[in-house]
């Protein structure tokens, strides 16, 4: 039985039509369609509820410490109200999963999970934490309300002061409001746009999402479903967990070296990542230039012979074309390579394109 976010009545009684994700009965999309919400977010406005997501708070003298040695990233520099993506990993180097730990404070941080993996990185944090810290599961007090798309901070002016956003993206204000409706307002997003995501009670969901979609009206602002969300995040060629990474797949392999601190002391899977050497696989682009959609799970062809399998693919509706990322041989690929992509039986014609295939103009 899949849970209810505190948004579902919401949904339903905008049409959206649901479906199982992560544990969670979410939409997929409304009645205006993918097509129409993809584009929403890329010219004017779109609302997600992102309720699914967890969030578990790292508190005590020796949580950066634990933070330290449990992600990948560096820790030790954040400034309050700071956020930082990061994978973590397991011993052998692969990837438990990715998230963003926002400090809230000197000892005090919030932690920002992928839905399905909820469990299972509480559950990880909890088996590897040592000295004075606690971690806690709250991600039942919370909703989280995904606000993105060029006329997003239009919106959220009609709603709280100036003062209360944050200025820089990647940071957060804590303990603020939106009409009077305490939140964490986050400059954060999994689109590729501008744009926030507000961290709030479960209770206030819904008087939320209903203000900010009157609040947003004239900008364009619509409610969005997870298709959006992934064709949105496919542009922007951003990495999905179970897709891109796995616990087989380390982030090295899959791009993401930004957020891989080897000069850190130490980490777990550090040592793994060193012995490894130099990664034989890594995730590319691919611009589909036959006939047809490519999709994940499919075998890369260079000159007849296999060299890797793609990771995710669709068509995305404001580049106007299909794409697809694949995790391959690193030696066989390069930018303007010609590949072909096995889709059921029948081979399709791709190249290998820079990352992201979309960016926004400042």
């Amino acid at each position: 039985m899949e849970r209810k976010t505190p948004l579902y009545d919401a949904h339903v009684k905008a049409g959206g039509k649901m479906v199982p994700f992560a544990g969670y009965s979410l939409p997929v999309q409304y009645q205006t369609g993918v097509i129409k919400e993809h584009m929403a977010v890329r010219t004017q406005a779109g609302l997600f509820d992102v309720s699914h997501m967890g969030e578990i708070l790292c508190e005590g003298k020796d949580a950066v410490a634990n933070l330290q040695m449990l992600l990948t990233n560096n820790y030790d520099n954040l400034v309050d109200g700071q956020a930082r993506y990061s994978p973590m990993c397991n011993e052998k180097g692969g990837t438990v999963d990715d998230l963003i730990v926002y400090k809230k404070s000197d000892g005090h941080y919030f932690i920002v999970v992928n839905a399905a993996n909820k469990d299972k990185d509480y559950q990880w944090m909890l088996d590897h934490q040592f000295g004075e810290v606690t971690f806690t599961d709250v991600s039942d007090q919370y909703a989280q309300l995904a606000l993105q798309g060029p006329k997003a901070m239009e919106t959220l002016r009609k709603l709280t002061e100036e003062d209360h956003i944050p200025k820089k993206y990647y940071h957060a204000v804590f303990d603020t409001d939106v009409a009077g409706i305490p939140c964490i307002i986050s400059k954060t997003g999994y689109t590729g746009e501008d744009g926030v995501e507000l961290y709030l009670a479960s209770e206030n969901a819904e008087k939320m999402w209903d203000m900010l979609l009157e609040a947003g009206k004239d900008e364009g602002l619509i409610p969005c479903g997870l298709g959006a969300r992934d064709t949105l995040r496919m542009e922007a060629a951003m990495p999905l967990y179970g897709h891109e990474m796995n616990d087989e797949v380390t982030p090295l392999e899959t791009g993401l070296n930004f957020a891989v601190k080897m000069k850190k002391e130490n980490f777990i899977g550090k040592a793994a990542m060193e012995e490894s050497g130099e990664p034989a696989i890594k995730r590319v682009g691919m611009k589909v230039t036959g006939r047809g959609i490519i999709r994940e799970e499919q075998d890369v062809y260079v000159d007849g012979q296999k060299v890797g399998r793609t990771t995710s693919g669709t068509h995305c509706p404001y580049l106007g074309y299909p794409v697809a990322m694949a995790l391959v041989d690193a030696k066989s690929c390069e930018e303007g390579s010609k590949v072909e992509v096995d889709v059921r039986g029948r081979r399709v014609e791709a190249e290998i394109v820079p990352l992201p295939f979309y960016k926004r103009s400042k």
